[in-house]
């Protein structure tokens, strides 16, 4: 459930609760292509932030609609940090990225290294390295770049594509993947 500085109980703690308990009820899905189409599903993602010390776990899509609330803490989270600028990140990145942490079988939160990206972020980005594209998905609210300290980039990668769902870009060096909801697409060493 997402960090909570409220003690009270809302509408949106009354739908945690339920939603957890959904969670154990929650069927288990054998790969991505399940819990990226399947009606009637839970879906819960889990990250946190070096740069922001932000951490965030909650399910965000119940019974075929993603929770509006949830969501807006989700753009608030994937914000650019460097701007502490937001904009409304596409539900299909947050899926690609549940899906494949699902497949991975892990407890451990991804570490988030970019969500959005402002231009003017980007075009630092691109001034420092190659692998910056121009018209990043980034800038869109479509791309994710993904960490985890149990599974290797081969992995995370694999687990990814297994969702044939967008763009995987392997980067070994930085021990990272970047997934997004482009159009499917692979690429790096």
């Amino acid at each position: 459930m997402a960090s909570s500085t409220s003690a009270g109980m809302t509408r949106r703690g009354l739908i945690g609760v339920f939603a957890a308990t959904m969670v154990v009820a929650a069927p288990t899905y054998s790969n991505a292509f399940g819990l990226l189409r399947g009606a009637g599903d839970v879906r819960r993602i889990r990250m946190y932030s070096g740069r922001t010390g932000e951490s965030i776990d909650t399910i965000y899509w119940i019974e075929g609609e993603y929770i509006p609330q949830v969501m807006k803490e989700l753009n608030h989270f994937m914000r650019d940090w460097r701007t502490d600028t937001q904009v409304k990140m596409d539900g299909r990145t947050i899926d690609i990225a549940a899906a494949s942490h699902r497949l991975l079988d892990v407890n451990e939160p991804y570490m988030l290294l970019s969500g959005y990206r402002s231009p003017q972020t980007n075009a630092m980005l691109r001034e420092h390295s190659r692998g910056v594209a121009r018209n990043s998905l980034h800038m869109k609210g479509q791309a994710a770049d993904l960490r985890l300290s149990s599974r290797s980039v081969g992995q995370i990668s694999r687990a990814a594509l297994a969702c044939s769902a967008g763009g995987v870009g392997k980067y070994p060096r930085s021990n990272f993947v970047h997934m997004d909801c482009g159009p499917v697409r692979t690429w790096g060493g």
